[in-house]
C-alpha cells in the first residue's frame, strides 16, 4: 500500500497481526495543525520561525521538569516563555496583548486535512482515545470544531499522570483508566520521541509521517509508518 511501510528496526512488528483495541492519539501536531502560529507571530511582530523554536521549548522545559518530578502545566509552560520571548524579541513595554493572541491561536487551532477522514475511518476499527501533554479541554475543542468528538471515546491527558509523556507512567496511566494491556493499544503520534516513549511502555505505535523526513536512528522504530491518518486506517485493515 502507498505510503505504508513496516519499521525493519521495532522488535515489535510481528504483534501487528492483531487488530489494536484501542488506538491512542497525541493532539499536539499530531492531529492540530500549528501551521497558524507563524502567522499569528508575524502579526505581532515576530519571527514566524520562532513559533516552531517556541513550542520546542514547552516541550524541552515540561521534559526537563519531568526529569524532577514535576508534573508542569502545558499552558503555564506555554505563556511564560511566550512572556519572556516577546521581551527578549519585541524590547520593553507590555506584551499581554501579544502572549494573549498568540495563546489564543494555539488554543483554536485547525487539524489535520486527513484527520476528519482518517479518524472516522480508524472509528470502525477500534476504540479512539487521546493522550495528551495538553490539556483536555484543548483536545475537546479541536474535536468539536472538527465535528469529530463523538468519535472519542476518552480524552485522556498527562495532567492527571504521574509524568509527561514520554514517561513511562504515563503510558501506564493511559493503560490502566482504559482497563487494557499496554499490548491492546495503538499509540499513533508525529513525534519519535512519543513513539519511542511507548515501545518502551509496551505499546505498538504508528509514526505519522506527513513530511516525508528520514526518522532518527536513536530511537526505537515504530510499528508503522505511513503518510496519513487514512493511510493508518488502510494498514490496520491490511494486517
Amino acid at each position: 500500500m502507498a505510503g505504508y511501510r513496516r519499521s525493519r528496526k521495532s522488535a515489535n512488528v510481528a504483534t501487528m497481526t492483531e487488530m489494536p483495541r484501542t488506538i491512542v492519539f497525541d493532539v499536539n501536531e499530531t492531529l492540530s495543525d500549528l501551521s497558524p502560529l507563524a502567522k499569528a507571530f508575524e502579526a505581532e511582530g515576530l519571527p514566524p520561525l520562532a513559533a516552531r523554536v517556541w513550542f520546542a521549548g514547552i516541550l524541552r522545559d515540561g521534559f526537563a521538569l519531568t526529569v524532577t518530578n514535576d508534573n508542569p502545566g502545558f499552558a503555564e509552560l506555554a505563556k511564560d516563555s511566550l512572556e519572556r520571548l516577546c521581551a527578549d524579541t519585541r524590547g520593553g513595554g507590555d506584551h499581554a496583548a501579544a502572549v494573549e493572541n498568540i495563546m489564543t491561536t494555539l488554543t483554536s487551532l485547525p487539524v489535520h486535512d486527513d484527520v476528519v477522514p482518517g479518524v472516522e475511518a480508524l472509528s470502525h476499527q477500534a476504540e479512539l482515545v487521546t493522550l495528551s501533554n495538553g490539556a483536555t479541554s484543548v483536545a475537546d475543542g479541536l474535536f468539536e470544531r472538527a465535528g469529530i468528538r463523538g468519535h472519542f471515546a476518552r480524552l485522556l491527558s498527562v495532567a492527571d499522570a504521574p509524568v509527561w509523556k514520554p514517561g513511562n507512567s504515563a503510558y501506564q496511566y493511559a493503560a490502566m483508566e482504559l482497563g487494557r494491556q499496554t499490548q491492546e493499544m495503538l499509540l499513533v503520534a508525529v513525534h519519535p520521541w512519543d513513539i519511542h516513549g511507548a515501545h518502551r511502555a509496551g505499546l505498538r505505535t504508528a509514526w505519522i509521517n506527513r513530511t516525508g523526513t528520514s526518522y532518527p536512528e536513536y530511537f526505537d522504530a515504530p510499528d508503522l509508518e505511513v503518510v496519513s491518518l487514512l493511510d493508518l486506517a488502510g494498514a490496520i485493515r491490511a494486517t
